[in-house]
């Protein structure tokens, strides 16, 4: 058979290469181009844009569970690589012991053996500090990626169980450990994304990633410009749960799952109807692959959550013409 048929359309970078380009501003544009479909195709009315419901949810990031064994083992392997390719030549790489020291702490681990672990886990420190002390005495001046590479395996080797700001990821340095209270699984690492919907469709009206794992109340008033950005449209009410409790929203009124005082019968109704995001950020999560970010860096993050965003629009826009030409 011709080589013509096993050739790709396009090359994969193509698309690496086009959503760099176009930058998050420019995905933008593609939520709000699937928000106006639903609105010309009257799934939606201008209305539904003035009542929205906002949550938070975490958008793991494509790393490896991060321990301080593998994270150690892997500096040293990068360190040596970028060494090798700069010309620099290292006293002792320990390319056959450092793996080996790897697996062996890993079954401590296992095994439960936590004394032999931390001895093992000292001697993975000591080699990798060697290594950067080897690299810093050779190197008469320092490379950027060399720099960035140096800077990371330090705070890899020093860093302890309780300290704030740890890296979880040496290609991925802005992952965060985000704790949501999952019994299933304690702990999540990625990006905190704020999610916006409408009221009674569940129409996605804003997806804004928020890096630094902030707290929920403190991106309400971010997630609500760019909803009215997107819709064209002011948001009179929004609903969340209570762990927007302490926001700083003073233009729009907010409803927090829970609330009693000044409440009539339709805003009870419209409240219990918040709980009705959770299965659209599930749909988003299995069916749009917002469960796992596979893009780099921050702007990587922002640009996947919109596309996400605009996907599970589009599933939406489609189940709703097949419903109407069934019909």
């Amino acid at each position: 058979m011709p080589d013509a048929y096993h050739e790709l359309p396009i090359d994969p970078s193509s698309l690496v290469r086009w959503r760099k380009r176009l930058g998050v501003k420019e995905i933008e544009k593609l939520l709000h181009a699937s928000i106006r479909a639903a609105l010309t195709a009257n799934m939606v009315s201008t209305k539904s844009f003035t009542e929205v419901i906002v949550d938070t949810t975490v958008m793991e990031k494509a790393i490896t569970y991060p321990t301080d064994s593998k994270l150690i083992e892997k500096a040293r392997e990068k360190l040596v690589k970028q060494a090798d390719a700069e010309g620099i030549a290292l006293r002792q790489n320990y390319n056959r012991i450092g793996p080996l020291l790897a697996i062996k702490t890993a079954r401590y681990a296992h095994a439960r053996q936590f004394k032999r672990m931390r001895t093992s886990l000292k001697k993975q420190r000591s080699r990798l500090g060697r290594i950067i002390r080897d690299i810093e005495r050779k190197a008469t001046e320092l490379s950027p990626q060399m720099t960035v590479l140096i800077a990371l395996a330090k705070q890899v080797k020093d860093q302890q169980p309780k300290d704030k700001n740890k890296c979880y990821s040496l290609h991925a340095p802005e992952v965060k450990c985000i704790a949501k209270g999952k019994a299933r699984q304690p702990y999540e690492f990625g990006t905190k994304v704020s999610v916006s919907t409408t009221l009674k469709e569940g129409l996605v009206v804003g997806m804004k990633n928020l890096p630094h794992n902030p707290y929920d109340g403190h991106s309400l008033v971010e997630a609500i410009e760019q909803t009215q950005q997107l819709t064209e449209t002011t948001v009179e009410r929004v609903f969340v749960d209570k762990g927007y409790r302490g926001h700083a929203v003073t233009d729009t009124k907010v409803y927090i799952a829970g609330q009693r005082r000044g409440m009539t019968a339709s805003l009870k109704k419209k409240l219990k109807r918040r709980s009705a995001i959770e299965p659209t950020i599930g749909h988003m999560k299995t069916e749009g692959r917002l469960n796992r970010c596979s893009l780099k860096g921050e702007q990587g993050d922002s640009v996947f959550a919109l596309l996400c965003g605009a996907g599970q629009n589009l599933r939406l826009l489609l189940k709703f013409l097949r419903e109407l030409f069934i019909a």
